[in-house]
């Protein structure tokens, strides 16, 4: 009888070792899953694209789970709540037969202090600091685990879509948000090193966010409005025309013909000087010969291009088609003005100048520390020159975001304050705002 006890013992006192190992090989598996998750979701693209392109195949697979992320975290998360259930379910069988009835609180208690340190905060807290590392070494099992469960995970994907559907909620299938996110994230880290550690200077900071917002504006916001073109009539006598284009800042002219608005082709300078000297060494040095000169055969083709063009893709037509000038038209082709390369460039590093463009005088500071601003001048130039941080999503120019905030075209002498900004308006000329006096203030 004692045999039969002592035997029953080491076989119950055997079974629960051999049961708190088994728990004991789920809270790792769950650690596992839980430090993965956060590894695959903190780790730096960049630095793992590298790593891809020095021919890492750890890296190539952690681009492959991180480009699906939501079947990847919806695989990480079923193996993770199976192995936490079933560790859940072992303890408490194993605190009922130790301790009777109690043995279900105490296996709560003791579970939820064991899952919560060792299964989620610790292994969680080495996979944030140690992203990249932590990745490459969960690339390969997570890969197989994400294989095993794609099945059950596109079942439950369907329901949840099914089950928010009848609240009429839709999610879009395949909805691809990466690119933005991806621009949102370069931005708030570029941001956050010139703001908070300064290791990122502000010019470099205005290049870098120039180049990332090219994709988000649009070829009306920087072009140059059809007022302020020169323009030539291409029936206008030879001698007129040559005196004309060498008077001007511009190297590239617009033609037209009849009417302002039906252009005809574009003129170079240099194409036109070329010419001239063809024209006067065929007649032996005379000038007589220039009157014979017809501008349309030495012009280029003028090339349109919508306005609502974005000018990442302007940029990328004018390096194909290695061209600098293009006339910009509405969506009834009206002309609506012009842009260059220059332009496009400008955004990015800001302002060049060089010897022959005309000074232009937009903003001047005050004594009082106010600044007088002409209406026409860019939000963006404002932002990039004082560092100030106007909103330029609703218009372009700073007459266009007083008239778009106070919802109608103020009159002279209204004042207005929005942004932290005050805004007087001190001239206008018809429906247009020519000139503010612009006050930041103080926040106190």
């Amino acid at each position: 009888m004692d045999t039969n006890a002592l035997d029953a013992a080491a076989q119950s006192g055997s079974g629960s070792l051999w049961t708190a190992a088994a728990i004991a090989g789920l809270l790792l598996l769950s650690g596992c899953f839980s430090g993965s998750e956060t590894a695959l979701t903190a780790v730096n693209r960049a630095k793992i694209r590298r790593y891809a392109d020095q021919g890492s195949k750890a890296a190539r697979r952690v681009i492959g789970l991180t480009d699906d992320g939501e079947t990847l975290i919806g695989a990480i998360l079923i193996g993770n709540n199976i192995v936490n259930i079933l560790a859940t379910s072992l303890a408490t069988s194993l605190a009922l037969s130790l301790f009777g009835d109690s043995g279900v609180a105490i296996a709560t208690l003791v579970m939820t202090v064991l899952v919560m340190v060792f299964a989620e905060v610790l292994p969680k807290t080495y996979a944030f600091a140690n992203a990249e590392k932590a990745s490459l070494l969960a690339s390969r099992p997570i890969s197989i685990i994400v294989k095993l469960f794609y099945p059950v995970v596109i079942a439950v994907q369907y329901i949840v879509r099914a089950t928010l559907g009848v609240f009429g909620i839709r999610l879009e299938q395949g909805a691809h948000v990466l690119s933005h996110e991806a621009h949102e994230e370069i931005r708030g880290a570029i941001d956050m090193h010139h703001y908070e550690s300064g290791s990122v200077e502000k010019s470099d900071r205005d290049r870098l966010v120039g180049a990332l917002d090219l994709g988000h504006r649009e070829v009306s916001e920087v072009m140059m409005h059809r007022r302020n073109i020169m323009m030539l009539n291409a029936d206008a006598p030879p001698q007129e025309l040559i005196e004309a284009v060498l008077e001007s800042a511009s190297t590239r002219i617009p033609l037209w013909r009849d009417e302002p608005e039906n252009i005809v082709g574009v003129i170079h300078a240099k194409d036109l000087l070329r010419a001239v000297d063809k024209l006067i060494r065929r007649d032996g040095g005379g000038l007589e010969g220039v009157d014979k000169l017809d501008i349309i055969k030495i012009a280029m083709e003028p090339w349109f291009v919508p306005d609502t063009t974005s000018l990442a893709d302007q940029l990328r037509e004018f390096l194909s088609k290695k061209s600098h000038f293009a006339l910009v038209v509405d969506e009834y082709g009206a002309l609506q003005g012009l842009i260059t390369l220059e332009d496009i460039i400008e955004e990015i590093v800001g302002e060049i100048e060089d010897e022959h463009d005309v000074e232009t005088e937009g903003v001047a500071r005050e004594a009082d520390g106010t600044f007088l601003v002409d209406g026409t001048v860019t939000i963006r130039d404002l932002n990039r020159i004082f560092d100030w941080n106007l909103p330029d999503e609703e218009a372009s120019t700073i007459a266009g975001l007083v008239i778009h905030e106070a919802q109608a075209i103020p009159s002279e002498g209204q004042s207005f304050v929005f942004h932290g900004f005050r805004f007087d308006i001190v001239s206008r000329v018809r429906n247009q705002i020519t000139q503010l006096r612009v006050r930041p203030l103080r926040r106190t």
